[in-house]
């Protein structure tokens, strides 16, 4: 499943890698579940990676979907592995390195990777040698490739000649694809539900070698602050996470995220977003000019009361532990009502807030 997305900061979608498993509370309505799932019977596109509707941690390659976006030849951003987790424990570095060079192929693309396994991000991208690993993987991708009709040479972006050009003995020099390392079309990021995720998750993708670092707030299931990684200045407290995760602080490391988005729950199941958690995402990104993309509200929406819809409505506390309803009124409670996705929108305060990373394009 590659191609066209209703997903709204995204243009497409692309899945080489399928499957996955559970790591987080983020991860109990996830949607990539509930589609495998229904596509998951004898001769289906998901058929041995669910069990009991539940994603079983199995992963297949879909070597048919590895090249697609080598086809797509208007530039668009490119959500990788949607149905999936690129640094899953089951997904090995040889699949890794071949995705990575189509990625590196493909520099009129630019591609979003959104992971909960940070570490395992890490110790990927953080590898010596890894470079030279993606550029033989291009390489052995553009020999194969030019053995096909279906994929001519005419395919390929002017940056990757050289790899036609490899020799013999297939030496790292031969094969440089891009000058660039990290690719400077690949956008790093990690899913963050709440602030305990934020603290275990974003450090470890601040030392993760990124062109552009973001997160994804969504489904925000808690209040998360992220004023020290907004601000310059800020970042001790991560710091110190990082130490206490084992990561030597002392070695290079990002000061800043490049983009923040934010969404409530969809779906069957799915737990309300209490509106000041919404805006106080909004405003710390307003304060420390980064880019903020307000996703959904997802099922629920603050609404008053006396709906003459007689829309369910529940009483949401500010501080819900993990959106856990509480029966008590307390200041700062809103009543929630489940509107449906398309109804509760995607407006802000009354405003729409679509912002991207001010980046270069098409430049790895």
């Amino acid at each position: 499943m590659s191609g066209a997305t209703s997903i709204e900061w995204t243009d497409a979608t692309w899945n080489p890698i399928r499957g996955c498993s559970r790591v987080s509370e983020g991860c109990r309505n996830c949607y990539a579940e509930s589609v495998a799932h229904r596509f998951s019977g004898p001769g289906l596109a998901y058929a041995g990676l669910t069990a009991l509707g539940r994603w079983n941690g199995r992963i297949e390659f879909v070597e048919e979907h590895l090249l697609d976006p080598l086809r797509w030849k208007t530039p668009r951003r490119i959500f990788v592995n949607s149905m999936s987790d690129l640094f899953h424990e089951n997904v090995t570095d040889e699949m890794r390195d071949r995705i990575f060079a189509v990625m590196a192929l493909c520099a009129r693309h630019t591609f979003q990777i959104l992971t909960k396994r940070p570490e395992r991000m890490l110790a990927y991208l953080g590898e010596p040698g890894r470079r030279s690993d993606v550029m033989l993987a291009a390489g052995d991708l553009a020999f194969e490739i030019e053995a096909h009709v279906k994929y001519p040479r005419s395919m390929f972006p002017k940056n990757a000649e050289v790899v036609y050009d490899l020799g013999a003995d297939r030496d790292e020099c031969g094969c440089r694809v891009s000058s660039n390392w990290p690719l400077l079309n690949v956008w790093l990021g990690v899913s963050v539900e709440n602030q305990k995720a934020a603290d275990e998750r974003i450090p470890l993708l601040l030392k993760t070698p990124a062109a552009v670092r973001f997160i994804s707030a969504e489904p925000l299931l808690r209040h998360v602050s992220l004023e020290e990684l907004l601000s310059v200045s800020g970042i001790g407290r991560y710091l110190n996470a990082l130490s206490n995760a084992g990561v030597d602080p002392g070695a290079e490391i990002a000061t800043r995220l490049d983009w923040v988005i934010c969404g409530g729950e969809s779906g069957p199941g799915a737990r309300p977003m209490h509106p000041a958690w919404a805006c106080s995402l909004r405003d710390q990104c307003v304060a420390a000019g980064v880019p903020f993309f307000f996703k959904q509200w997802g099922e629920w929406r603050d609404h008053r009361w006396d709906d003459p819809d007689n829309k369910p409505h529940v009483r949401l506390t500010r501080d819900g532990k993990d959106g856990q309803i509480l029966g008590s009124a307390r200041d700062n409670d809103v009543w929630m009502a489940r509107l449906g996705k398309k109804s509760a929108g995607d407006l802000l305060d009354g405003v729409q807030w679509h912002q991207f990373p001010e980046v270069a394009h098409g430049k790895a």
